[in-house]
């Protein structure tokens, strides 16, 4: 899994749907998920810290798991089926945990209100994710192409142990 943070919200240039942007520890990666009106402006309103004058329902989400002593102790977005994004809450009661689907958008919104880690699978990542640096990723292709190239059979003989088949 690689743990990653939103980035932002953006607005797709053709069909103005709001998109979530979360990046990889590194900013070479970026997984963009459409996300509806609404769940972007919960997840705007949390990132700028806005507190709504009553309960919104992921304030709400929030209050109910610390009224019953839960921690939201990650967000997984643990799949991408027909173009859509799946995702479990992680939740801990005591010695109790649970995995509770849960649509990507509003496990964000109760992430960022939490301030709980958000996790993606590997494959969703490779599936999905764009790169961001595309100068970073060619000159670390470039290096290791350089690498290999100068890398020599004895370089590859293992030193101070013994080689298999030997006795």
């Amino acid at each position: 899994m690689i743990e990653m943070r939103i980035a932002g919200i953006a607005l797709d240039a053709v069909t103005k749907s709001p998109i979530v942007l979360l990046k990889d520890g590194s900013e070479r990666r970026a997984l963009p998920i459409y996300i509806g009106q609404d769940q972007a402006k919960a997840i705007i309103s949390a990132l700028e810290r806005q507190t709504p004058p009553r309960p919104l329902t992921h304030d709400l989400i929030v209050n109910m798991l610390e009224a019953w002593n839960m921690t939201l102790e990650r967000v997984i977005i643990n799949s991408l089926q027909d173009n859509t994004f799946y995702a479990l809450l992680i939740v801990r009661q005591g010695e109790v945990k649970k995995e509770i689907d849960a649509r990507p958008s509003d496990a964000l919104a109760v992430a960022i209100r939490t301030n709980s880690p958000i996790w993606v699978l590997e494959e969703v990542v490779a599936d999905a994710s764009i790169p961001v640096d595309r100068h970073a990723d060619e000159e670390e292709r470039r290096a290791f192409r350089d690498f290999v190239s100068k890398l020599r059979p004895e370089d590859l003989i293992q030193r101070g142990g013994s080689s298999p088949g030997e006795t």
